[in-house]
């Protein structure tokens, strides 16, 4: 492995409001932006525009807003670098912030500024906290970083760290009334290269 990762057609992620939400994909300019479209894949929206890669978007629980992860570049060195990788079907993971707009591609605003890799992001079912995994307490120890779950405001406020076991601990998801909360985890692994399943009541 090299610290790239090779991408496909990309997945879908769908909204209460029967929207689909095409998560990466290459459009015409061959960069890596978010879709909507209709459940019957008619429609096809474009909602980033910025050079770079968009990804691993969830809708809201009202389908109004959208979080994601991304990386933009901004010298001309990094662009070249990422469109030269982009050309072999490669991104190269490292720094991303968090974001959410709203589902129609406006109102932009970006939740993280760490420089961590943080990603995975999906909302709270009160709409106003996301939870996320993030290395950012371990990036710069050298070696392999662990990455934790943490809860954020969706203003960039309130960071608030939840997992502290294991070196691997990201995909969360809530359940609908927010009771219970799902992820991956490498806690209690007796092989390298295992993960499982850990479900949590969640306590507010």
């Amino acid at each position: 492995m090299d610290g790239r990762d090779r991408f496909g057609g990309g997945g879908r992620h769908f909204g209460a409001i029967g929207l689909g939400l095409e998560i990466v994909d290459v459009d015409g300019d061959g960069d890596l932006d978010l879709y909507a479209m209709n459940l019957d894949g008619s429609k096809p929206r474009r909602l980033t525009e910025e050079v770079g890669y968009d990804g691993g978007a969830f809708f809201s629980p009202d389908s109004t807003r959208i979080v994601y992860r991304a990386s933009h570049p901004t010298d001309q060195v990094e662009i070249s670098r990422y469109k030269e990788l982009l050309g072999q079907r490669l991104v190269e993971p490292g720094r991303l912030e968090l974001f959410v707009m709203n589902a129609d591609g406006s109102g932009k605003r970006q939740v993280t500024s760490n420089g961590a890799s943080n990603f995975s992001p999906f909302f709270h079912p009160d709409g106003k906290r996301i939870i996320f995994s993030s290395n950012v307490e371990t990036r710069g120890e050298g070696g392999r970083p662990s990455f934790h779950l943490y809860l954020i405001g969706d203003d960039g406020a309130g960071l608030e760290r939840l997992t502290f076991d294991g070196h691997f601990n990201s995909f969360p998801m809530f359940s609908p009334d927010g009771t219970r909360l799902v992820w991956v985890s490498d806690r209690l692994a007796k092989a390298s290269g295992e993960f499982n399943v850990f479900l949590a009541d969640w306590v507010p």
